[in-house]
């Protein structure tokens, strides 16, 4: 008998083919991340059955917990959250890639500890706040280029992209207009980076303006049992 989780993602990735049609792109420049957060390790380990091969985790200590009993190397791991200073150690020790560097203060210590652990390379994205929200991180455009400029020159840190978490809008088609300054953003200052925009509310929008990672929790994984936030 077929899983919820079965059945959600098969939607899923319908749905993301159909918003690539529209926009005329190819579903394999489209990269589903799973946000895993508050979901137990044996609820991923179903996931990976089912196909998932990248999970998003908003906490470094929930990804301690969880990455090495599922196993780190049986998926790629995403930060997708806020990353404390404080906690860079742990997150270049676990994560594949970071998604929400948001200082050149954070780029110059992961940089530094990169070396420290003898890491060849950590690919980032680059968090970007077009909206200006308290209750959320990210880099001011004014601010980006010269965040761009010191990663470009790092030996260990990788951009590969902008990353975004717009405002919430009941009609998600309201957001349109952050991802698509996202992507005019990304064409001026990282011509071929890449964009990660797009939750389970908006990720069909984020696909039509260019998203090539969207990070969709629950419209795989069902209502999280705590409150959700603004990750997925």
């Amino acid at each position: 008998m077929e899983s919820h989780l079965t059945k959600n993602l098969a939607s899923v990735r319908e749905r993301i083919e159909k918003a690539a049609l529209r926009a005329g792109r190819n579903t394999d420049e489209i990269k589903l991340v799973a946000v895993s957060k508050t979901h137990p390790a044996s609820i991923l380990a179903d996931a990976i059955a089912a196909g998932i091969k990248t999970f998003g985790e908003n906490k470094v200590q929930e990804g301690q917990e969880k990455i090495p009993v599922v196993g780190r190397d049986k998926a790629e791991w995403h930060l997708i959250g806020h990353l404390q200073s404080n906690k860079a150690r742990k997150a270049v020790q676990l994560f594949d890639v970071i998604e929400s560097l948001d200082s050149l203060e954070l780029a110059q210590r992961l940089e530094r500890i990169c070396e420290e652990e003898r890491r060849e390379s950590l690919s980032v994205f680059v968090q970007v706040d077009l909206a200006n929200e308290a209750t959320k991180s990210g880099i001011l455009e004014k601010d980006l280029a010269d965040l761009v400029k010191f990663l470009q020159s790092c030996n260990l840190l990788r951009l590969d992209g902008l990353m975004i978490v717009p405002p919430y809008f009941e009609n998600a088609e309201d957001v349109r207009p952050y991802f698509r300054r996202l992507r005019l953003i990304r064409d001026e200052v990282l011509p071929d980076g890449g964009l990660s925009m797009g939750m389970s509310h908006d990720f069909e929008i984020a696909i039509e303006e260019g998203a090539t990672v969207v990070r969709v929790g629950t419209a795989i994984f069902g209502q999280r049992e705590v409150a959700t936030d603004e990750h997925g």
